[in-house]
């Protein structure tokens, strides 16, 4: 298969090194089904030359990705996923639960909340519902 879609931004003010946010971006598109089994990563040359950073940077966050064995490098081919995070039935474009996120976060834009706004509200919201790991037991 070839490359699946996958575009990386940086935020190179968020305090999160570049690295992990690549390994997150990742996670997160396989979470989405956007990269599935058999996809294959952006060579680190195309990634260092769409979002100018250092290739051991991209390189780490691969390696990360391979030990989590997400990830498996060939020799000469490129780097491919191995495995989905997705799970259709709560990401897919049509699944329910994205139909009311999405009608959800219409509703507070029309009210006027900014993302800040509601990246706060969700955090808050999450953690009440998902506690801490060191919480759970």
């Amino acid at each position: 298969m070839l490359t699946g879609v996958i575009e990386f931004r940086i935020d190179r003010r968020s305090g999160v090194s570049t690295y992990v946010q690549i390994v997150q971006q990742v996670e997160q598109a396989m979470r989405l089904g956007l990269l599935t089994a058999g996809d294959r990563l952006p060579s680190a040359r195309e990634v260092v030359e769409a979002i100018a950073v250092n290739p051991n940077t991209v390189l780490k966050a691969y390696r990360e990705l391979e030990r989590a064995g997400l990830v498996e490098a060939r020799r000469g081919l490129g780097t491919f996923v191995t495995r989905s995070l997705s799970s259709e039935a709560t990401t897919g474009g049509d699944a329910p639960l994205r139909r009311e996120l999405a009608g959800w976060l219409g509703r507070a834009r029309e009210r006027g909340l900014v993302v800040e706004d509601v990246d706060a509200l969700y955090f808050a919201v999450r953690d009440e519902h998902y506690p801490p790991p060191e919480e759970r037991s």
